[in-house]
């Protein structure tokens, strides 16, 4: 094995950037370790642990690019270090053959943009706050994709965005869609009456792509970060962004979408959904369906629920089913007969946080006892990460699985070594899986995986058992990726593609239980 670490000065490069290049960099033949990162503590940190931390990169500071490659061969390497140059340099030229002008500062940003109304920012969390600030004061909304900002720093950018009239989505805001432009993570989705503020990512995306597939669109979709909701923010940005959108004229309806929030903050939204005259939806995953009632809204106890809902408010005249269809639970028979008296076990492997609380939800509501790493509970948090015991739920977009490594809607084959490991348990009765189509992912997130659950399926077959798998694809028709392409290679390779991360965890409860709906 040979080794080279390269420490380029005041190089900035964005994080979703670095972490797909940096997961394409692994998958190469001879590869062994590529990470393509800011300096950060954290990813100093990584490097030290693979032994690839040099004196130079330990005194890089947060403005310094990093890369580190050990590779089989000194050859290996440098092709490596050609891609990365080839990578890095390839997207300036084509930004710069756009007629983008490159700029270094927001204030040279805004004077070559003056028209802009916005500003996304996506740098190390100890300067974000103070970038979005500068934006504030130039009247400027803020989608802040940065993390590891103070929770003060947060609330002091939030109250001042909420004084000027301003859009504070984030930090760690990963998906917006406004005025129809998708930002960060997000699906193409139809133009229509459906308004949505989300703490929550892959809840947004999820809701709107079944708005979408329901033949209904939205006006807005704003996200306002996962701690909005919390007590020391108290929900600022959800109550901006309910207010903005009963103030549009387009909006008819709005859906409001996170986890439970604190009971002060939820008694704060109550008390403005009061004052709404439009239909409102909630969607807060185990949430107090009787408060939100007792105020007017429509209680939505999963995503899909919260866009039939939604779409139901805007349509009266829409016929929308619940019912599992028959072609899905003539699988389930199918499969059940297949399995073997030990294999009782649902294994999710999600890349989506909010995907895997709901499927946690809809699993305690149907009587498992479940473990996973984004459980609020105590009984149901998980002991040991590497270790799944009886049914098991992993949000492997979580911080501890994605450390120095790209998360997995970038780069989905990251979770390929564990699906071995869960196929390969005698007592794994499903997987279930999920990909995320549009804006910003990978542009093969199956193909990234196909041959790997192919390869669990036969292993499972070699040693005597049938493995059910299940995936939900979270896109619509017009996303990039081509979503019926996707599910092709999905149904080609023996797997269930279900409607919905409902449906898919619905199917997963009956399999594990060996029953048939009713």
């Amino acid at each position: 094995m040979t080794s080279k670490v390269i420490v380029e000065k005041n190089a900035y490069h964005d994080s979703v950037t670095l972490m797909s290049l940096s997961g394409k960099l692994l998958a190469k033949d001879g590869v062994e370790e590529a990470v393509v990162s800011m300096a950060t503590e954290m990813n100093k940190s990584l490097l030290g642990n693979i032994s690839l931390l040099t004196e130079e990169a330990e005194q890089a500071t947060e403005n310094d690019l990093i890369i580190a490659v050990k590779a089989d061969t000194d050859e290996t390497v440098e092709q490596v270090l050609r891609l990365v140059d080839e990578a890095l340099h390839a997207r300036k030229e084509h930004k710069s053959g756009n007629g983008v002008k490159s700029v270094k500062t927001l204030p040279a940003a805004i004077d070559a943009l003056p028209e802009a109304n916005m500003a996304v920012i996506s740098v190390p969390g100890e300067y974000a706050a103070k970038e979005a600030k500068q934006a504030l004061n130039q009247g400027l909304h803020v989608m802040l994709f940065s993390d590891n900002v103070t929770i003060e720093a947060e609330r002091e950018l939030k109250l001042l965005g909420q004084e000027k009239g301003l859009l504070v989505m984030g930090p760690d805001c990963g998906t917006a869609i406004i005025n129809q432009v998708g930002l960060c993570f997000a699906n193409q989705i139809n133009q229509g009456g459906i308004g949505i503020v989300a703490a929550s990512g892959t809840g947004l995306q999820e809701v709107s792509v079944q708005i979408d597939r329901l033949g209904y669109g939205i006006t807005q979709a704003i996200g306002t970060g996962g701690r909005d909701l919390h007590q020391d923010i108290g929900g600022i940005m959800m109550l901006e962004g309910m207010r903005a959108l009963a103030d549009d004229d387009a909006t008819d309806v709005i859906v409001l979408i996170s986890k439970p929030p604190a009971k002060p903050v939820q008694d704060k939204i109550l008390n403005e959904i009061k004052k709404v005259t439009k239909p409102v939806v909630v969607g807060f995953l185990d949430g107090d369906r009787e408060a939100i009632e007792a105020v007017g809204a429509t209680f939505a106890p999963t995503l899909i629920d919260a866009a039939r809902q939604a779409v139901s408010l805007v349509d009266p005249t829409a016929t929308i089913s619940s019912e599992l269809d028959q072609a899905a639970i003539d699988w389930v028979e199918q499969v059940t007969h297949n399995l073997t008296a030990q294999q009782r076990y649902v294994r999710g492997l999600f890349c989506g946080g909010t995907l895997t609380s709901e499927a946690l939800s809809i699993m305690r509501a149907r009587g498992l006892q479940v473990k996973s790493n984004v459980a609020k509970k105590a009984e149901e948090k998980i002991d040991n990460l590497s270790l799944s015991v009886g049914h098991t739920l992993l949000d492997m977009g979580d911080d501890d699985f994605t450390k120095g490594k790209p998360h997995p809607m970038i780069e989905p084959a990251l979770r390929n070594e564990r699906l071995l490991i869960e196929a390969q348990d005698p007592e794994t009765a499903v997987l279930l899986l999920d990909f995320e189509l549009g804006y910003g992912s990978h542009d093969d997130p199956v193909g990234e995986s196909i041959e790997v659950i192919k390869q669990a399926k036969q292993q499972a077959i070699d040693a005597g058992r049938y493995l059910p798998i299940v995936a939900y694809l979270c896109g619509t028709e017009t996303d990039k990726q081509d979503y019926r392409k996707q599910e092709q290679k999905l149904k080609e390779a023996g797997v269930y593609v279900a409607s919905s991360n409902e449906m898919a965890s619905r199917l997963a409860c009956m399999i594990a239980n060996k029953e048939v709906a009713k």
